[in-house]
This record gives C-alpha cells, structure tokens and sequence, in this order.
C-alpha cells in the first residue's frame, strides 16, 4: 500500500507539470504551503501583458518575468492559487503610464475583486469580459484614450462598489443596468462622450457619488437617491426643472448642475443641506430666490448667468464666496451683505443686475482690503469703487433705459 501511495504523488505531480505551462511556480500560501497558480490565471496574465506595454520612461513591466513567480509581479495580488487584484501601471505622481488595449482575458480572473489602471494612453473598449468576474468590487480605468460604449453587463456584478472610468472617451448612453446597482456607492463617468437621457435610480440604491459632468447627456434629470452625497452633473445639456428631484437629496454635501439648461425656481430646501459647495451657475432658473430664515451657511454657492429675480436674500450673509452676478436681481443690496464682508465673506459678485442701491452702514467703510465686491452695470452710481474681475466689463452703470426704477 506504501509503494502504491508514492506512486500516486510521483504521478499526480508529474500529470501537474506536465499540464502546466513551462515557466508556472509554486506561490507560498499564508500556511507556508506551497500552492500552483491557477493555470487560467496564468494564461490570462500573459494575455494581458501581451497586450500592454510600458510608455517611454515607464519600467512597470520590466518584472514582469513568467520563468518567476506571477504573484511577485508588480501589481499582482494573489491569494492562494488565485489573482485577486490588479494594479497596472505605477501609480505615483508624474510617472509615465501604459499604452495598448486591454485583453479580454481580462474576464478569465474569475476571483478579481479589483482592477485599477494608471493615467495612460491605453485605447480599445473596455472589455465585455469583465462582467464574468463576479467578486469584481472596484474597476477604475480613468484618464486614458478608452472609447466604445460602457458594457451592459458591469450594471450586473452584484459587488461592484466603485466604477470610475472617468477622463476616457466612452460613448453612447449610460447603460441602465448601471443605475439600477443597488451595491454600486461610487458611479464616475466624467469626461467622456456619453449621450442620451440618464435613466433613473432606485430608492433603495446605496449610491454615494455620481459624477456625470462633462458629457453630452440631454434630458430632465431623473429620479436621484436619497443616499447622495456628492452629485456632479455639470457641463451636460439636461433641461426641465429640479425642483422635485433636489429636496429629497438631503445629505447631499456638494452639488454642481452648472452650465446646463435646467430652469424653473430653485428649492429654498437646498440652502438647508450640508452642503460645502452649491453650483447652479448657467443655467435657465427663474423666480425668487427664497432660502429658509436661518442664515445659510454654505461655503460656497454660485448662482449667477440665470434669470433669478426678486430682492438679493440676505440670509445669504454668511456664505464664503457668494456669485449673484448675470441675473435680474433688484431692490437695494441689504446691508448685511455688505456687513458680511466684514464678517468673514471673501467675494460678493452683484454685477450685470438690475440692483438700484445699497444699504450702506457702518461697516461698509470696513470692508477687508482682501474682499472683494462687485456693483458693476447695475441701476445706480456704485458709493465706492469696488474689485470686479475684468469679465465684468468696463461700463459701470445699465443705460436709464433699462432701469426705470431708477432712483439715482
């Protein structure tokens, strides 16, 4: 029985390097038992580098030595007998990236839970094989020269956390699958080619983070989750108004809708988020600008090349950097504005309005040198010269014509 037992390993052993590619290694486990890589995964690493290659001044692939172990490669992660992760391209700052096309063999590391890519010049689409491997959690190919449409089936991958394909050139729509993931947390697809409406998302999504800006999108924008707390939609042509879509969006701590062609009013409700920064400039909103009675407090809101009207709110005192200007604002600017620029508000930008005074205190003699308050090309002869920024223009004051209200 002894004999016939050593036989069996001799045989096994010999049938296991008979079958594996010259060049396959034994990789230390966690135990300190030696375990063969997975002969799929073998393969499929060796596809990849095929189609990979190093840019001028890179050396990420220099390592990469199939006659040694696999798992030693940089950017190779294994556990066990399987590649879990993949790290192309060295990621410090500055470094040359990778150029070619990502292999479809891609999708035979079956056990991959993450796969990033350095800022390159790596073109082609992004595989459709990816979608067969169901661990994937964290896929980012930003900043390079992808095209094609974003495959139907990463929607599908039910762990999928963080897709960023962001800074490519991707085209066609956002696939609906995608907004559909209830795991995904961050959807990041900036900087592309993508068109079309952007389907809507579930309630009962987790998302976190959509970033969406700089694409061709048209259409109303959809029905949001309530989870959001960071949405960039900016630099699209959605049109129709939000102001169903935003109230509900209340965790929300950056919001950027700008240089788009939504219109209607503006939900006070939003002046009330925890919001850092609040971006609606260049759009078509119209009506008063209303936010709650409590001063708002935001760092930073931007509402200017709109069509708001009505008297500047001067709960708007307390905000970091305040942009009003390219709208048909009216009335007198309430004194505690301007008193809020003695208060800590670093820019107050009025101009191109149809303001015709100012309500001016005591503090308004006090405005810090480093503030800055423009009046340009309203109804009035501004009280004091003011820093404007040379888009403003050089006019001071509207023609009489187009201020009838006029008292000066």
């Amino acid at each position: 029985m002894m004999v016939e037992r050593c036989c069996c390993v001799r045989t096994h052993r010999f049938l296991a390097l008979f079958l594996l590619p010259l060049g396959f290694t034994l990789l230390a486990s966690s135990r300190g038992v030696a375990a063969i890589l997975d002969p799929v995964d073998f393969l499929a690493l060796q596809a990849i580098r095929k189609g990979l290659e190093d840019m001028p001044g890179s050396d990420f692939f220099s390592d990469w030595d199939f006659t040694g172990d696999p798992c030693a490669f940089p950017g190779v992660f294994c556990a066990g007998d399987r590649v879990m992760a993949l790290a192309l391209g060295n990621p410090r700052a500055g470094y040359p990236g990778l150029q070619g096309h990502l292999d479809p063999a891609l999708g035979q590391l079956s056990a991959l839970a993450e796969l990033s890519l350095v800022p390159g010049r790596v073109t082609g689409p992004v595989p459709d094989e990816l979608a067969r491997c169901p661990d994937l959690r964290f896929l980012a190919l930003s900043k390079n020269l992808l095209s094609g449409p974003i495959p139907a089936g990463l929607g599908a991958l039910p762990r999928l956390r963080t897709l960023d394909l962001s800074y490519n050139q991707l085209s066609g729509p956002v696939p609906p699958s995608l907004t559909a993931a209830l795991a995904l947390s961050n959807l990041i697809l900036c900087h592309n080619q993508l068109s079309g409406t952007l389907p809507p998302f579930p309630d009962s999504a987790s998302l976190l983070r959509l970033d969406l800006k700089h694409n061709q999108l048209a259409g109303p924008v959809p029905s949001l989750p309530p989870s959001l707390q960071y949405l960039a939609l900016s630099h699209n042509t959605l049109t129709g108004p939000v102001d169903t879509v935003l109230p509900r969006l209340t965790r929300l701590i950056f919001l950027d809708l700008s240089s788009n062609l939504l219109e209607g009013p503006i939900p006070g409700s939003v002046f009330e988020f925890p919001l850092a920064v609040l971006q609606l400039q260049r759009n078509a909103f119209t009506g008063k600008v209303e936010p709650p009675q409590e001063d708002v407090v935001i760092p930073v809101v931007d509402l200017s090349y709109n069509r708001l009207w009505g008297a500047v709110p001067p709960q708007l005192a307390a905000v970091g950097r305040l942009y009003l200007n390219n709208n048909r604002f009216s009335g007198e600017v309430p004194s505690r504005l301007v008193q809020g620029l003695s208060n800590g508000m670093q820019l107050l930008y009025l101009q191109h309005n149809f303001l015709t005074g100012i309500e001016i205190g005591p503090a308004a003699a006090a405005i810090p040198v480093g503030a800055s308050l423009c009046l340009q090309y309203n109804c009035m002869v501004q009280p004091f010269d003011t820093p404007c920024p040379l888009k403003a223009g050089t006019q001071k004051m509207r023609p009489v014509y187009q201020c009838p209200d006029w008292r000066g």
